[in-house]
This record gives C-alpha cells, structure tokens and sequence, in this order.
C-alpha cells in the first residue's frame, strides 16, 4: 500500500474547530495539503479557515454533526465535489465528561457514545467508498484510554474502546476484501487541548489530566506521518506507553496506580459547577483554539519519534504478509461455504 505525499492529498479533518483536529488541519496545509475542515462550529471553522489562508494555504469548511449519518455523507460528498477525491480522512472530534458513573446521567453517557463511537464509525461508513476508489487512508484519534481507563470517564473510556476494537475489525475486513485503505489508531496521553475546559464536570472542580501534558503538534505530526505511511497504531507520549505496558503486564497493578493517582491529578484549583457551559449538547463558539490550559508542555517525545520508525519497518513487514494472507483467507472462506453447500 502506497500513500501519497501530503502535497498531493485531498484531506478531510473531522473535529477541526479547536484542539488536535485544529492543530492537524493547520500543519496540514503547511505541507501543501487541500484541506476540508469540518466541525460543529461554524465560527471556529470560520476562524480555522482564516489562519490557514493567512499562512497561504487552501482549506474549505463544512459545518456537520458527527452523530448524524447523513451530515458525514454530505461532507464526504462535498468534498469530491469540490476537490474531486479523498486521500485521507481524519477523525479528531470527541467530548468528555468528568463524573463517576453513577453520577453519569444515561443521557450523558449516550450523548459521548454518539459522539466519539458512532461519530468515528459514521464518518467511516461516509469515507470510505470514497476511500476505497484511489486508496488512501482513515485516521481516528482515540486516546490511551482506549486500552486503558482512568477513573471519573467511564463513558469516555467506554467509546474510545469501542473504536479500537471497531478499526480492528474494519483493518482485518479491508485486507480481506483487497481495499487499498490504511486503517490507523491514533493514542494520545495527555494533550494540552481544550477538551478539558470544554467537558462537563461533575467534580466541582476545572478538570485537568495527569502529567505530563503534551502539545497538540506532537499528535498533529503523528498524523501528518500516518497520511503518508501506512501504520496501524501510534501511541503520543512516553507516558501513555508507559501506562499502556503496564496494563499488558498487569491490569491489577495499573487499577492500583489509578486508585492512587487517578482522581487528585484530575482536578484544578478553579472551581466549576455542572451548571458551567459545555459542548456535551453542543458547540462552544467562542472556543477556537488548539490548546488548553496547561500553559508549559513538552513539545516533542522520543517514544513517538522511535514508534514512527518502528512502524516504517513493521508495517511494511506485515503489509507483504497481508498481501499473501488475504488471498489465502479468502480461498478458505470459499472452501468453506462450497463445504457447507
């Protein structure tokens, strides 16, 4: 599987108002890509658009809901309309809440499923025939929590584990099938995003994540590499692969370190009501930045650096073994069914 320099890409960013989708967009259209930034925002589209020209490069903006099926379609479609393909789709939109579960409502709870689980999977289901026609590539952030859950986001823990387990599936069933279509999984640690003033709480406290905080470019530079070269997972941040060995070795011992640490490096000194403006229900307008309030991140990780390359050669490997597998796959399955009959 071949991708396309970013120079020569079609990239639609889902989630692009503000934080890692808004980084993304950005460098994006540094690198000569023709953006499609999308997102619930008008004004923060408006105003992502603005900043891109002024830096001499193109993006066009398309407000649309993620929950709805049928605004991820029109967006696919406005997108080869305008540009005539997509290369790359990325998916960058999702929404918190900060509550033990039994003081998360069922609405709260579904409102974030619809969001980061079926939003990811409506903007597949939109992106991919599209995808499929040249080859190309599908990129959903999801979160170290995708394997690992820290307390107070059962909900959040919950859809980001569903997109996993949902690209695993999908990556499988398009090298069956012989699609062209890089399946990736992007898991951040820790990101100086606005995701964190923007959540609801129901802690009494501005939330905040457990050290060390990341800039948004680290994850935005993860997906700019996963648009040219076929990877099947990054992982952002030292600390989140740290975190994530050590629920491959032991579960126990990570629900240990959560109940420790899990709940006091979640919480600010800024006091916030649950009555405080979110966009669990819908936008915050006048949020149109790409980072939060953490003020001195690091700007770089040697662990992405090092998984960037490692994937260069892994994937490559894998790639040529899927190339033999899928056939033989694919054979079986017929061998099967004539069986059966």
């Amino acid at each position: 599987m071949r991708l396309a320099p970013l120079e020569e890409q079609v990239v639609v960013v889902v989630g692009a108002s503000s934080g890692i989708g808004r980084e993304t967009a950005v460098r994006l259209a540094r690198r000569g890509a023709r953006v499609v930034v999308s997102a619930r925002s008008r004004g923060g589209l408006d105003d992502v658009v603005e900043e891109i020209g002024s830096e001499g490069g193109k993006a066009l903006a398309h407000e649309a809901d993620v929950a709805d099926p049928a605004q991820m379609e029109a967006l696919a479609a406005r997108a080869v309309d305008v540009h005539g393909r997509v290369d790359t789709w990325v998916h960058a939109a999702a929404v918190a809440a900060y509550a033990s579960f039994l003081d998360t409502t069922p609405e709260e709870f579904r409102a974030i499923v619809e969001v980061n689980l079926l939003g990811a999977a409506n903007g597949a289901r939109a992106a991919l025939p599209r995808l499929r026609e040249q080859g190309g590539a599908l990129i959903v952030v999801s979160s170290m929590e995708a394997r690992r859950a820290m307390p107070l986001h059962s909900a959040y823990a919950a859809s980001k584990h569903g997109i996993d387990g949902m690209l695993e599936a999908l990556r499988v069933e398009l090298a069956h099938d012989g699609i062209p279509v890089s399946v990736t999984n992007i898991l951040p640690g820790v990101i100086d995003t606005p995701l964190f003033d923007q959540a609801r709480t129901k802690i009494g406290v501005v939330p905040t994540g457990p050290p060390p905080p990341y800039d948004p470019g680290v994850v935005a530079d993860a997906i700019c590499f996963a648009a040219e070269h076929p990877a099947r997972d990054l992982v952002v941040g030292g600390a989140a692969q740290v975190q994530l060995v050590g629920q491959r070795l032991s579960p126990r011992l990570m629900d240990l370190f959560a109940l420790v640490a899990g709940f006091a490096t979640q919480r600010t000194d800024e006091p916030q009501g649950v009555e405080a403006p979110d966009n669990l229900d819908g936008p915050l307008e006048e949020v149109r930045s790409a980072r939060g309030h953490f003020g001195r991140t690091r700007t770089r990780s040697v662990w992405t650096r090092f998984d960037r390359q490692r994937q260069r050669g892994v994937d490559a490997a894998f790639g040529a073994l899927a190339g033999v597998a899928a056939p033989l796959g694919r054979r079986l399955a017929k061998d099967g069914a004539g069986a059966e009959a």
